[in-house]
């Protein structure tokens, strides 16, 4: 008979209930699978690239060059995705690729607790999370905080298998390829995220689990590390830089924040106006109190270590974005929902399976009715974010195709408001003089005017910089569009 274990914090297994024979796996493919199909029908391959993933894309691009790289940012997602920029610049090809890409590491990821929790549990789990607007609206982008999640989860699941199963060697190397994967996306949250397996390995003293979580936490970050010494002077001031971007780090009570940008704010900053319907932030109030319910089931049936290990990591992984940055972004607290998945999966299942007789249909149907409401609410939301990014998408492609009618085409350079995203779509350079992404000088665009089209962007009523004074206007909706003389002038001038 085919069965699962569960793993208990002294680290001997107990059997668990028992799997289903044969295609135990098969639950997990398929909501995997239709993760990547609802990205592909709901998000859509014609989605535009946002301000963020043109600075990843653009690192490794057949389509434009290279936008400056600020410090916080980690080059894992430009290397994800390359294989498809590298030679492409088609934007629902590399929908379709991550979408699938996603998918499967979803699957992968789950698949890691398959000796840990019963099948049912896993699938419910990975549906709870699949299924949330924000992982849909990111699974397919070229951004870090998904790949951080799934390896997040990952690296969890590997690490309880590793430490009740010293001999095995598929847990261990699972263990090093999802922290690897974590650090390559964003060291720091990989290090948030890691926190309670660290401190398990030294409290039990298993030096074999940590050098393995290291070894994969060191690799992902290497190249962080070297380029912060290569090009940001050192990795103290690297990490002081990555700190004065995200506004300083301390202690900042960020959890309202978090709440009003559940309603499709992807970026919450300065996070002010009002709260969104009550009734989409029910579900992120609701989380933390059916965790808490899966670790009390869990410690009953005296299997504690599996459901509190992830529930820990998803505190962790959280707390910076709870109470040391000043804004919010949804997509920040991914690998703690990913987490927490878990324990909620756990619990919820416990609350059909539980019940006997009429008590089981009314709790049965409950949970089907609240956890149809809640999906219904998530594709609610993630339609109007959808919405809303395609128009902000198609602005930037209407003001590239202004730019080429004015005779700014590669090789270019633009400067100004949304210069990054901007340039992108024009197949131009991007540059600023101030602020976090400063990388030039006045002296520089003046020179680089007199032998490549340059041009400014700045908001109607706004102030151009100096070195673009006095350049000629065009207005171009809420834009104007100041184009340098020798652009206008043509190339054969």
């Amino acid at each position: 008979m085919s069965g699962s274990t569960y793993t208990t914090l002294a680290g001997t297994r107990r059997p668990g209930p028992p799997t289903a024979p044969g295609r135990p796996e098969y639950p997990l493919a398929l909501v995997a699978a239709t993760f990547t199909l609802a990205q592909l029908v709901l998000v859509r391959p014609g989605l535009g690239l946002g301000w963020d993933e043109t600075v990843y894309v653009s690192q490794i691009s057949a389509h434009a060059p290279a936008a400056f790289f600020s410090a916080p940012r980690a080059r894992g997602i430009s290397l994800l995705v390359a294989p498809v920029t590298s030679w492409s610049s088609s934007t629902a090809l590399l929908r379709v690729y991550l979408a699938a890409l996603s998918g499967l590491a979803l699957f992968l990821a789950l698949r890691s607790w398959r000796t840990l929790f019963p099948t049912r549990v896993l699938a419910v789990a990975g549906a709870l999370f699949a299924s949330l607007w924000v992982t849909l609206f990111y699974g397919p982008q070229a951004m870090p905080n998904y790949w951080v999640a799934v390896g997040a989860l990952a690296a969890a699941g590997c690490f309880l298998r590793a430490r009740a199963d010293r001999a095995g060697r598929a847990p261990l190397w699972g263990l090093v390829a999802s922290a690897s994967l974590m650090a390559w996306m964003r060291p720091t949250d990989a290090v948030w995220a890691t926190l309670p397996l660290l401190a398990l390995c030294l409290l039990s003293r298993h030096w074999r689990l940590l050098a393995a979580l290291l070894a994969g936490l060191a690799s992902g970050a290497v190249e962080w590390v070297i380029e912060a010494y290569v090009s940001y002077g050192g990795l103290a001031q690297r990490l002081h830089d990555a700190s004065a971007i995200e506004g300083g780090l301390g202690w900042h009570l960020a959890v309202t924040d978090q709440l009003r940008s559940l309603g499709g704010r992807a970026l919450c900053r300065p996070c002010t106006g009002a709260m969104p319907n009550p009734l989409v932030d029910v579900w992120w109030l609701v989380l933390p109190v059916l965790a808490v319910a899966g670790l009390v089931v869990a410690v009953r049936a005296r299997r504690t270590a599996p459901t509190l290990v992830p529930f820990a990591c998803a505190a962790t992984a959280a707390f910076p974005y709870l109470f040391m940055i000043g804004y919010a972004a949804p997509r920040f607290l991914l690998p703690a929902y990913a987490l927490v998945a878990i324990p909620v999966a756990d619990a919820l299942v416990q609350l059909a399976v539980r019940p006997t007789g009429a008590w089981r249909r009314i709790a049965v149907t409950l949970l089907a009715v609240g956890l149809a409401g809640h999906l219904a609410i998530q594709l609610a939301v993630l339609e109007r974010t959808v919405s809303r990014t395609n128009a902000q998408h198609r602005d930037w492609s209407r003001t590239a195709a202004e730019l080429h009618r004015l005779g700014v085409r590669k090789p270019c350079l633009l400067t100004g408001q949304d210069a990054i995203p901007v340039a992108f779509y024009t197949g131009c350079a991007s540059a600023a003089t101030g602020g976090h992404n400063a990388n030039t000088s006045r002296t520089v665009i003046d020179r680089t005017a007199r032998r490549m089209p340059v041009a400014d962007l700045t908001p109607v009523g706004g102030r151009p910089p100096a070195y673009a004074h006095d350049w000629p206007v065009h207005r171009h909706g809420t834009l104007e569009i100041r184009v340098a003389p020798s652009t206008e002038r043509g190339p054969d001038s």
